[in-house]
């Protein structure tokens, strides 16, 4: 590029640049005026310089990311149809979630001989239950597929207040597989969409998750060292504050390495990422789906392997092939149309993204130290201060919301209150209250426009 108009110009350096913004402020203070702080006590400045920057901390390396349908297994004919379809209609990759074990060949036997290659297919499971022989013969029956089984007994502990059976039997039923011969599998992940879901800020994300996969580290140190028997998929949600979550992914990345690098680990990172069920809401649904495009922007800037979009309507409908077909083109048209195929790299070199990466990482990794010195994630989970942690970190944000200082627009802001929705709902779209006896309190997701929406069904 020609340097011709720019020569004319003499470089102006930040501390110019500052003094003639203070100049203009009229003698307000620069830092109360212009500098606000996040609800994570991370600063944010009118504007970044060269200045500040000796190097950039994380440069991505260029990939395409993979479009993930996910399919719930009822039936596994209706299941095998889905996924091919989803594939004939540009999906890369399909996730199955399941509550109980299914019949796998009746599932994925047309499924891989109609797909294109074997090699570009990936596989992902969202298992609800652990059993020991149905996983070995899943195992078995996906060598040669790129394989993810998703097991995360930590997760589901954080999640439903209990260990599938007892702590001791779920890791030794972990270990056995760990232990399996396909080792293209990937076996075990770190379910990190959960505490986003529950409210927990940023910083608390990235910590939460590196602790919590720091246990599987520990636990299986040797596994990991023989580069074969273990690795570990990370799960994300992601939020609509659009740099603040493309720098969570990439301060994730920069930590977890520094993490394997104190192992003298060499893994392979790779993240899944779905748009937060948080912030979305039953009225003005609509609304959702820019607030995905958003976020998948965000997750594809931020460095994601694979993401799975959720529908506009997933609150309140069934699955639907409309609602299932637009999340799927969301991220088609960011990914053809909008030349978001391999560009994940451009947000290096961003000085405010780079901002924000150093700030949220330092303050994670505070964070994951403070974790680690009282005992670890499974323990501080069973003590109870994590999910004290993330409750905190949830009522601050709905109490800003309630306030409307965080606005969900449609909904705390400029609703539309000729809209009707109780004669759509075919799903509950609120917390479901289910007592149980459990070891520990769970972890639950809730989004933040619940108590508006029950009160305008109420008078509807």
């Amino acid at each position: 590029m020609s340097n011709f108009l720019f020569s004319e110009f003499n470089p102006v350096s930040a501390k110019q640049w500052k003094q003639k913004i203070q100049v203009d402020l009229n003698g307000a203070d620069y830092n109360d005026t212009l500098v606000w702080e996040s609800n994570e006590g991370i600063k944010v400045k009118p504007f970044y310089h060269q200045d500040d920057f000796e190097q950039i901390s994380l440069k991505t390396s260029k990939r395409n990311f993979s479009i993930c349908q996910t399919i719930f297994i009822s039936d596994e004919k209706t299941a095998d149809f889905l996924a091919k379809n989803a594939l004939k209609r540009g999906a890369t990759s399909i996730q199955f979630e399941a509550n109980e074990p299914f019949d796998i060949d009746l599932l994925l036997k047309r499924l891989v001989t109609q797909s294109d290659s074997e090699e570009s297919l990936s596989i992902h499971f969202n298992l609800n239950f652990l059993s020991e022989s149905f996983l070995s013969n899943l195992i078995e029956k996906t060598k040669g597929l790129n394989s993810y089984l998703n097991i995360d007994i930590i997760g589901n502990l954080a999640k439903t207040g209990n260990w599938f059976d007892n702590q001791k039997e779920d890791f030794v039923i972990l270990e056995k597989v760990v232990k399996s011969e396909n080792h293209k599998a990937i076996i075990l992940s770190v379910d990190a969409s959960l505490y986003q879901n529950a409210g927990a800020n940023i910083v608390q994300q990235v910590a939460y998750a590196l602790a919590h996969g720091n246990e599987y580290l520990n636990h299986f140190d040797e596994g990991f060292k023989n580069g074969k028997e273990a690795q570990i998929q990370f799960h994300f949600a992601v939020g609509s504050n659009y740099f603040f979550e493309i720098a969570k992914l990439r301060a994730f990345r920069i930590l977890w390495q520094l993490l394997l690098d104190e192992y003298s680990l060499k893994l392979t990172l790779q993240l899944f990422v779905q748009p937060s069920l948080r912030n979305k809401t039953l009225y003005d649904y609509n609304v959702n789906m820019l607030r995905t495009t958003t976020e998948c922007m965000s997750a594809i800037l931020g460095g994601s392997d694979t993401i799975s979009n959720i529908s506009y309507d997933t609150l309140y409908h069934k699955k639907n092939e409309f609602g299932e077909r637009i999340a799927r083109n969301q991220l088609l048209i960011l990914q053809e149309e909008s030349y978001f195929a391999e560009a994940n790299a451009i947000a290096d070199g961003s000085y405010y993204v780079e901002t924000l990466t150093i700030q949220i990482a330092e303050k994670a990794l505070l964070l994951f130290k403070d974790i680690e010195k009282n005992g670890g994630f499974i323990k501080q989970l069973q003590a109870g201060t994590i999910q004290r942690k993330i409750e905190e970190s949830a009522l601050a944000e709905q109490k800003q919301f309630d306030n409307e200082e965080e606005i969900l627009l449609g909904t705390n802001m400029h609703p539309n209150l000729n809209d009707k929705m109780k004669t759509e709902l075919e799903l509950y779209p609120f917390v479901k209250t289910k007592p149980r006896k459990t070891l520990i309190k769970p972890i639950i997701p809730k989004r933040l426009s619940e108590k508006i929406e029950q009160e305008r069904l109420g008078e509807e």
